[in-house]
């Protein structure tokens, strides 16, 4: 019979049928280690809404048993989220080099990171947590410093990949250790948790060395000034383009607060590398003539107001994009925002620059930082799991990602696709998913955090037929009407609003009048019954739900 001490539990609370604000849980006897905490942009469907991050509620009430965080990289799909964990959950929180760096750049926006205990880690670190042993392994993602983690427990060996590729001729040299990775798989592999981004995609990925060769060749033959756009956490990507700076003896500009907090973290930590004077103000270009300048800017995704979507129509403050200006995406579009992408590729087109846009294998700007099918076998082959998980992921990619274990000998009733909250425990070395936790989203919108569901409701309603406002002034002694109800609508139009408002004052007067025959004075009774004899008016006249707001004054 299994102990408490023994009990081994594995969870996601993000990361599952989606790709982004991953949060992965193991539970080992009374002891709770997460993975990663991040956060994913909201679709247009969440109107207003900033960030969203994983629904904390099980951490939160057992946080007398959660004894560290642990940080896989420093993307924003794994780090987002950390401050509004920690205000809830203050744990340790363990990370390497630049991804602390990155992490305590949003704890100081946060005003938390003096109470907040970091701990650097590296791939020879171990960290013993009751009775697990955590070690680590390098693995290859488009930013630095990035591990794969490794549990050994009284059940056996929990492997979590974090984000990872093959790459053996990395930009920054910072090479897979493959090695480790066999020696672990020799000794046993319980359980395996691994990344299924681009588990749809056949071969290998392809090397980041390919995207500095072609960036040589733009810098090469282009005669006026060069702009790049790429993911400012993308460090191998910006010393890529220092070394075309260098070559080519052009001046570099940093455009976009992220992508100059970036480069500063990643010079401060060893990084990057870049010469001194290199870096010039936006200011000082006109000093320069424009073919010994080159543009290092944030927006390659189409957020609105990121510095490529300003460039792009002329809104951005002491630069501007010229005809035969060279302007490189050397970033592929996430799905859902190839519209605004496309949007601003229009926009530069029109300037009368040359645009170097599109996916990586069309452009040559671009290699993704996730494993392709390949790679996936590759880690299933040096990893051997009895059971395995895939994460990080959209349902087909999981999907895609079992049938790659599948093809590697690891048995199908081995292999759990699950849904964030869908929890494997493991006793006697059996695993079994039969029960449930609470999960979900937890939306940010400026200073609030929350699930919001009513306001997202009440902002979709408000979006599609608009607003009606009834102001009805009542003599508070009396109980009398003063004067007729004023009427205010906020998008919502009707051609016969004139003839529609005059019906709506006689059914809220009729309705107020009954109701006070009835000797039902309450104002919420007012305001409910008002409201729905109005809307319902409303939508046999027009077919429109406008939302619509009583609003009672007393005088």
């Amino acid at each position: 019979m299994q102990t408490r001490e023994d009990a081994l539990s594995i969870f996601a609370l993000g990361g599952l049928h989606e790709v982004g604000k991953n949060m992965y849980v193991i539970e080992c006897g009374e002891d709770i280690v997460v993975i990663d905490c991040g956060n994913k942009f909201p679709d247009e469907s969440l109107l207003g809404i900033d960030l969203i991050i994983p629904d904390i509620t099980y951490l939160v009430e057992n946080k007398h048993r959660v004894r560290a965080l642990i940080v896989t990289h420093g993307h924003e799909d794994h780090i987002g989220g950390i401050p509004y964990f920690l205000k809830n959950v203050n744990v340790p929180v363990y990370a390497t080099r630049f991804t602390l760096g990155l992490i305590e750049l949003k704890l100081k926006e946060h005003r938390i990171l003096r109470e907040s205990d970091l701990i650097e880690i590296h791939s020879e670190s171990v960290i013993q947590i009751g009775n697990m042993q955590i070690g680590f392994f390098k693995v290859n993602h488009s930013i630095p410093d990035c591990l794969g983690i490794v549990f050994n427990t009284p059940q056996g060996t929990i492997v979590h990949t974090g984000d990872f590729k093959f790459d053996l001729t990395p930009a920054n040299n910072e090479r897979p250790d493959i090695h480790k990775m066999a020696e672990i798989g020799n000794k046993g592999v319980l359980l395996l948790l691994s990344e299924s981004t681009n588990a749809e995609r056949p071969g290998y990925t392809p090397s980041e060395k390919m995207v500095g060769e072609n960036l040589d060749a733009v810098f090469q033959k282009s005669k006026r000034k060069i702009f790049v756009s790429t993911f400012a956490s993308n460090v191998s990507r910006i010393q890529q383009v220092v070394a075309a700076c260098e070559k080519y003896q052009r001046k570099l500009v940093l455009l976009g607060r992220s992508m100059v907090n970036v480069v500063k973290i990643a010079m401060n930590k060893g990084h990057l590398i870049v010469p001194k004077s290199m870096l010039i103000d936006a200011r000082d270009m006109d000093e320069f003539p424009p073919e010994k300048v080159a543009i290092l800017c944030t927006g390659s995704q189409g957020e609105p107001m990121a510095a490529l979507s300003r460039l792009s129509t002329g809104n951005f403050r002491d630069v501007e994009v010229l005809p035969e200006d060279t302007i490189i995406l050397a970033a592929g579009p996430i799905p859902g925002n190839e519209r605004n992408v496309t949007r601003i590729v229009d926009n530069l087109y029109q300037l009368g620059a040359h645009v170097i846009y599109g996916s990586g294998s069309s452009s040559g700007m671009h290699v993704s930082g996730h494993g392709y099918q390949e790679d996936l076998r590759l880690m299933l082959t040096l990893m051997k799991p009895k059971y395995f998980i895939p994460i990080h992921g959209e349902y087909r990619m999981l999907h895609h990602h079992q049938l790659l274990a599948e093809s590697v000998d690891v048995e199908r009733e081995n292999i759990f696709i699950l849904k964030n909250g869908d929890v494997v425990d493991i006793e006697q070395t059996i695993a079994r998913s039969t029960r449930t936790l609470p999960s979900g989203n937890t939306y940010v919108d400026g200073g609030d955090v929350g699930e919001m569901e009513f306001v997202l409701r009440d902002r979709r309603k408000i979006s599609e037929d608009g607003l009606l406002m009834i102001i009805i002034p009542i003599n508070i002694q009396e109980e009398k009407i003063l004067g007729e109800p004023e009427f205010i609508s906020r998008g919502f139009l009707d051609q016969n609003f004139a003839e529609l408002r005059k019906s709506m004052k006689q059914i809220a007067l009729q309705t107020i009048h009954e109701l006070q025959q009835a000797n039902r004075n309450s104002r919420n009774a007012m305001k409910k019954q008002i409201k729905r004899s109005i809307a319902k008016y409303v939508k046999e006249r027009t077919k429109k739900e406008p939302m619509i707001v009583p609003i009672i004054l007393e005088i």
